[in-house]
């Protein structure tokens, strides 16, 4: 039927330690979906990892609450997607009811944002927004990410990789790299178990917070400039929004900073760059998200340094969709509305399918 709506099923939550942070992305995506075009399905996961299916907006409590978010599994129902079921949901306990025409994963962190899900909409034939299974895996892992970078000629800062059991050693780590540097998980984001520190009393207490949410942590570089983001929207010919910069408050971008102190920083949109470093940035932002294999959408990350240097930081394959995201403020600044950077992203992905469609299989 010509006047068929789009199923778009909004995918959010997860087990991951931005869940809230997930919870205010897909609230805002619902009601930024333009209702004569989609019909939405809101799909939750808990932090159990179970799935949880719901039409009604009580199912997303307090979402724009950073500190109160949850979901509220009694006014859903349980529901699995189905592999090799071409979108095809399965509530518990029935036969398979409804087919999903593209799905909007709005997971960030592990088990969403690192190639896992997308994995499993591949194995389900199901359309889905941003990158695979490849970009979604290397953009999440901050080392394979900066080594990737690195040998495409990208300019980053110096890093060291830790796995548990290895000697982490403070003198010779400081050494190389200097002091304040940074200690992150290798695969997590909004800055959760990032630490910086300047002492090795900070930086024992560091390693050990980072190996809280990973079995991989690096130890990186600390550059002083100014915190510079672009965002990327396309799949084969991408383009770049106006850089904006991140205006810290705080001693760092901290989740805090990010997410629930709302004097923690400011967003300058556009950043005040002239047109020669905006075009090096917005050139660095696509060579990277090429490099890194994504599709759809990313947010690129930088420091400039008072010399004119410009050094990416890290991609963020499912940027946040909040109130106060950058990714969403970027574009809007470059003339595309939040419900039509929505509409162009779900049609990306419609278009991407259709192209992994196309290829033959089998001989």
């Amino acid at each position: 039927m010509a006047d068929k709506k789009i199923r778009v099923a909004l995918l959010f939550g997860g087990k991951s330690a931005e869940h809230e942070v997930s919870l205010r992305s897909a609230r805002n995506i619902a009601d930024a979906l333009d209702k004569k075009k989609y019909a939405p399905i809101l799909i939750g996961i808990d932090k159990k990892g179970s799935w949880h299916r719901a039409d009604s907006a009580e199912f997303l409590l307090n979402a724009h609450d950073p500190k109160l978010a949850r979901l509220a599994p009694e006014h859903a129902t349980a529901v699995s997607l189905i592999p090799e079921s071409k979108g095809v949901l399965a509530l518990a306990g029935e036969k398979p009811s409804e087919a999903v025409d593209v799905v909007f994963p709005i997971l960030h962190g592990p088990m969403g944002e690192d190639g896992t899900v997308q994995g499993l909409l591949r194995l389900a034939g199901v359309p889905f927004v941003g990158a695979g299974v490849l970009g979604s895996a290397v953009g999440m892992d901050k080392d394979v990410m900066k080594r990737l970078l690195r040998d495409a000629g990208i300019p980053i800062g110096k890093f060291f990789v830790f796995r548990k059991g290895d000697k982490v050693s403070f003198p010779a780590i400081s050494k190389t790299l200097g002091l304040p540097l940074f200690i992150k998980p290798a695969n997590m984001g909004s800055s959760v178990g990032v630490s910086k520190v300047r002492t090795k009393k900070e930086f024992d207490a560091a390693v050990l917070e980072a190996f809280r949410y990973d079995t991989k942590i690096l130890c990186e570089q600390f550059i002083k400039g100014r915190e510079i983001e672009c965002s990327v929207l396309g799949n084969d010919k991408p383009i770049a929004s106006v850089p904006g910069e991140i205006v810290v408050k705080s001693d760092f971008y901290s989740y805090d900073a990010k997410y629930i102190d709302e004097s923690g920083a400011a967003l300058e949109i556009p950043a005040k760059l002239p047109l020669i470093l905006r075009k090096k940035v917005q050139d660095l932002a696509i060579k990277t998200f090429k490099t890194l294999e994504c599709a759809g959408l990313a947010r690129v990350d930088f420091f400039l340094t008072k010399t004119g240097k410009v050094y990416v930081n890290e991609i963020n394959t499912i940027p946040g969709f909040t109130s106060v995201s950058m990714y969403p403020k970027l574009w809007e600044a470059s003339g595309i509305a939040y419900s039509d950077l929505i509409d162009r992203l779900l049609m990306l992905a419609l278009e991407k399918h259709a192209q992994d469609l196309s290829l033959e299989t089998s001989r």
